[in-house]
């Protein structure tokens, strides 16, 4: 067997910096389910800055949907856009979750300039059969 004539290079690869970018100007997606809230924050193109979900900052289970935890993801999500400069944001709220308020207002609340803010919920005509009613 003739010896190989390469170096193996598996796991020599480090893991490439994401560059900062300076970005004025974005889109905070603001994603509030039943069960968690989603906070996207992305420069005008829609490429992602900077994200975080009610999971990420240490909810579990049913206190992921509360707007506490929504809260606190936006707050988080904001501060990691801050540090790419960010300074205003278009506000796309999606879904029925109980966050989205408070989501909002902490955009706001942590330094954010909030120039509008559209709701973008999906409407469904006639599409998937919806859950059956609780009984309780």
């Amino acid at each position: 067997m003739p010896p190989k004539t390469r170096q193996a290079s598996s796991g020599s690869r480090r893991p490439r910096r994401k560059e900062r970018r300076n970005v004025v100007a974005g889109q905070a997606h603001i994603k509030s389910t039943f069960n968690n809230t989603i906070v996207s924050i992305t420069d005008p193109n829609g490429a992602v800055i900077a994200s975080c979900s009610s999971g990420q900052v240490g909810f579990k289970g049913s206190r992921k949907s509360t707007p506490y935890a929504a809260q606190l993801a936006a707050e988080n999500a904001a501060r990691a856009a801050m540090e790419h400069g960010m300074k205003k944001v278009d506000v796309f709220v999606k879904g029925p979750g109980s966050g989205r308020e408070t989501a909002i207002r902490s955009l706001t609340a942590s330094g954010l300039e909030v120039t509008s803010i559209s709701d973008v919920t999906p409407q469904a005509y006639n599409g998937c059969r919806p859950p059956k009613r609780r009984r309780v």
